[in-house]
């Protein structure tokens, strides 16, 4: 028992210690809290006079910023009030001057009729005075001055007329061999053949290529026919157009320079030769161009005339005819007082249509003088090159010169060779026939017009068709066509399967 309550008294003083520890500790907690809240307390509201501070700061400056602006915006408005009184101002005097001047062109108009009024009252006494009208006295007039000075006019006419009909033909006779002495032309030759010379009969075999390949793919790139064995060392391409001959010549020299000879590098070649006769175009309208003399022709106008470098009329280079035409023109023009620049410009491009008449329908002098307006080129050179044939009557002196020296240039012995004209125009025919089928990539005549190579679209052109365009464009050429002969149809159909290993 003594032992229990032992026990028991000292849990009860365990407790009692332990609440008294406890209240203690609670006791110093809260004071730390109350002084933690105090000291918060303290740092709040230090912020929030901070804060106060900044913001007074802040409307003060927004104050202030909004004071300069209404300021700006008083200065503004005054002086769109000061502009706008300003223009009130002058609207009123422009007012008022429109009314001045309506009232002084009231006043002019009232003073013309006067006036007006005025004269015809002189006339009327003038005509009562004279006993004639206005009409009248100026028939009058004129009848006494022909009457008088008529027979004096008669007879300087005729005279006049009769001095001109006397020395026009030993003037023009004198004007146009003086013309002539001063050019000096070559002769033209009749030719449709180009020749190169090989190194060695090696160089002979890699053109022609195995079973032939080389050499079929250079004639159908370039529409030439090439002859290899007809003369020792030499390679002979035989075509009537000679662009064509010109890039196969050029196709030939880099090949043989190059050495490497095959289908695929043929084709670069040629595209690179076709650019180089482009370049070569340029360069041939602006030469003749700068030959003669004239200045400020259009960049088209040169391209065409360059292009007449490789064409000719029965056997006679274009170019070179243009040319010369233009030297006599300038010297004729001088003699006679004509525009000698737009006499030379004139016949340096009348046979301009000549390099686009397989493109464009009509005569070549027309189309000449639509391509001249077209690029720009002044109206009286258009004219005088578009007039330079009879069916188009000449308005203009120099129109007149063009002609003259057209015909002067064309009837020089050794100007022209009929045959070679006649020739070509006989190739151009051949092809057109073939390329007015469907279906038809390009053709070529070869063998002087004996044989036409037809290459088709595969896509369009079967085998079958193939060989019904054939016979279709047999028949036709013979039912079109004037030839000795026989003609050779050669339609080739090729498809080609291109892959690029990369």
């Amino acid at each position: 028992m003594l032992a229990v309550l032992l026990a028991i008294v000292g849990l009860v003083a365990g407790f009692g210690a332990n609440t008294v520890i406890t209240k203690k500790r609670l006791g110093s907690v809260e004071e730390k809290a109350q002084k933690e809240l105090a000291k918060a307390k303290k740092e709040a509201e230090k912020l929030v006079d901070a804060a106060r501070v900044e913001s007074n700061k802040a409307v003060e400056e927004t104050r202030k910023e909004e004071q300069s602006r209404r300021r700006e915006l008083k200065d503004l408005e005054q002086r769109i009030i000061t502009r706008e009184e300003s223009l009130d101002k002058k609207l009123d005097q422009l007012d008022k001057r429109s009314e001045a001047l309506r009232t002084n062109e009231d006043e002019v108009e009232q003073l013309k009729n006067e006036i007006r009024e005025i004269r015809g009252k002189q006339q009327e006494k003038l005509e009562k005075i004279a006993k004639l009208t206005k009409a009248d006295a100026a028939d009058k007039l004129m009848q006494m001055t022909e009457r008088d000075i008529k027979n004096d006019l008669l007879g300087l006419i005729n005279k006049l007329q009769n001095e001109a009909r006397d020395n026009a033909d030993e003037k023009a006779a004198l004007i146009i061999t003086t013309a002539m002495e001063r050019m000096a032309s070559e002769v033209t030759a009749e030719r449709t053949i180009s020749s190169i010379k090989l190194d060695d009969d090696e160089m002979k075999g890699r053109i022609i290529g195995k079973e032939g390949r080389n050499i079929q793919a250079l004639q159908r790139a370039t529409g030439v026919d090439i002859m290899v064995d007809d003369t020792p060392g030499y390679v002979v391409l035989s075509s009537f157009d000679p662009i064509r001959r010109e890039v196969a010549r050029m196709t030939m020299e880099m090949l043989m320079k190059d050495g490497r000879i095959h289908p695929g590098r043929i084709e670069e070649v040629v595209a690179k030769a076709q650019k180089n006769v482009e370049k070569d175009v340029i360069r041939a309208g602006e030469d003749a161009a700068r030959e003669v003399g004239v200045i400020g022709i259009p960049k088209e106008v040169l391209q065409l005339l360059g292009e007449l470098k490789y064409r000719t009329s029965y056997g006679q280079n274009v170019l070179k005819h243009s040319t010369e035409m233009a030297h006599i023109a300038g010297v004729i023009a001088e003699e006679v007082g004509a525009d000698i620049k737009t006499t030379k410009y004139a016949a340096l491009v009348h046979d301009l249509g000549k390099a686009l008449t397989h493109k464009m329908e009509g005569k070549h002098h027309h189309i000449s003088g639509e391509m001249l307006r077209k690029y720009g080129a002044p109206e009286a050179v258009a004219l005088a090159a578009e007039q330079h044939h009879d069916d188009v009557d000449a308005t203009s002196v120099e129109a007149l010169i063009v002609r003259t020296v057209d015909a002067i240039s064309a009837s020089r012995p050794g100007a022209r060779n009929i045959s070679a004209e006649n020739f070509g125009e006989r190739m151009r025919e051949l092809e057109n026939v073939a390329n007015g089928f469907p279906g038809i990539d390009k053709s070529y005549a070869i063998s002087a017009g004996r044989e036409v190579r037809v290459f088709v679209r595969p896509q369009q052109i079967d085998d079958l068709s193939a060989i019904k365009l054939a016979r279709d464009i047999a028949t036709k050429i013979e039912s079109t066509m004037q030839y000795p002969g026989t003609i050779k149809v050669n339609v080739i159909r090729e498809t080609r399967a291109i892959e690029f290993a990369k």
